[in-house]
């Protein structure tokens, strides 16, 4: 059984044959539409689409101008994206431990990191549930700093009801094939800030900055003025197209998830060597990826666990990384041996387990019974 599987049927087709045959494939109406659909999704003002969640961390940090100097907090346990952004612009990436109970930035630990360098706090609403905003913006506020939500796994998530994406000073989602929506690959900045999203904007397209003076858009010499350093980070409208028709499903395929959530919740209670995700009372988790944490053991009765479940057809993966362990932040930070152990534990003792709307209630019994069978064959 695979991880995950996108959900696609004729309504994707249709959108993607009128963005056809109406000639205009780049970005363009088809952009448009999805923009103001995840826009009034998440309650803010502008949404602008891009090529892929780490184009738009990388515009979020540049729309923000930070740089050389600057630090910016980012959790210990993400995708390597949340801290590649920041490194792309030239600041740097400074690590804090998780809550084991959420895998999200740890909030008690947050202010211990803050130095007179630090201009931000990278909220990562990791695997669907909303990090905890309301202390993490309190200590924002009373240290002047700016709050970017990676948001790539968690399209249609809630804190205490509010959309994540606009409760910070800037939002980026995902729409890669293992998120709730996707269309193939892709990214969105919302923002409810007119200077962000004019910033992202220009630098999304060249560096654009519209037309010289005294010239009109009906004028057929009329070029745009270039008075950024831009990119070409720009979604295509057939991949807009996809998103169009994904958003028509996004309730649906959350109460899906959800829905499925529950069945692994209840079929794997009782059983005290794994540890299920929670929702705390300010979340709606929508599960973009159902992670399971082994309670004892190590890292190698993990792995024992996750190869027994590949020769059975099940189909895994550890929940993320540690990124302070990947080589590039290894040789940025050489001394930072025995530091972030949640973000260690998590990454050596989780399991991601099957998710995707088309599943069945057997499929997770079939994932349930495999599990239990993989622990018990790999116990002495």
């Amino acid at each position: 059984m695979e991880l995950t599987r996108p959900s696609f049927d004729e309504r994707e087709l249709d959108l993607v044959k009128e963005c056809l045959a109406s000639g205009w494939v780049t970005q363009g109406p088809m952009v448009q539409r999805f923009e103001a659909l995840m826009a009034a999704e998440h309650a803010v003002d502008f949404a602008l689409a891009t090529t892929s969640c780490t184009a738009a961390l990388h515009l979020a940090a540049m729309a923000l101008e930070l740089g050389p100097g600057d630090e910016v907090l980012v959790p210990a346990f993400t995708w390597v994206t949340s801290a590649h952004s920041i490194a792309y612009v030239g600041a740097d990436p400074v690590f804090v431990d998780i809550d084991l109970d959420t895998y999200n930035i740890d909030i008690a630990a947050l202010e211990g990191a803050i130095s007179d360098r630090t201009r931000a706090i990278m909220a990562v609403h990791l695997f669907g549930l909303p990090c905890d905003m309301a202390p993490l913006l309190a200590i924002a506020k009373r240290h002047g700093l700016l709050v970017i939500e990676d948001a790539a796994c968690a399209v249609g998530s809630r804190y205490r009801g509010q959309p994540v994406g606009g409760i910070g000073d800037v939002g980026c989602f995902s729409f890669h094939p293992r998120k709730v929506i996707t269309t193939g690959e892709g990214g969105m900045v919302t923002t409810r800030s007119e200077s962000v999203a004019r910033r992202v904007a220009s630098l999304r397209n060249h560096g654009a900055t519209g037309l010289p003076s005294g010239t009109g858009p009906n004028d057929p010499w009329a070029m745009s003025t270039f008075d950024n350093l831009g990119y070409n980070l720009r979604m295509s409208d057939i991949q807009a197209a996809i998103g169009v028709a994904q958003m028509a499903k996004l309730n649906g395929l959350i109460t899906h998830r959800r829905r499925q959530a529950g069945l692994y919740d209840e079929a794997l209670t009782g059983f005290d060597w794994l540890v299920t995700p929670g929702e705390p009372e300010y979340a709606l988790h929508t599960y973009q990826s159902y992670v399971v944490r082994l309670a004892d053991g190590d890292v190698t009765d993990r792995n024992a666990i996750m190869m027994s479940l590949a020769d059975r057809g099940i189909q895994t993966r550890p929940g993320t990384h540690a990124v302070p362990d990947l080589g590039y932040y290894k040789r940025r930070a050489p001394s930072s041996e025995g530091r972030w152990p949640m973000a260690r534990q998590a990454q050596d003792m989780t399991i991601t387990l099957p998710l995707f709307p088309a599943m069945t209630e057997g499929d997770v019994g079939k994932v349930v019974q495999a599990l239990v069978s993989a622990r018990d064959s790999s116990r002495p």
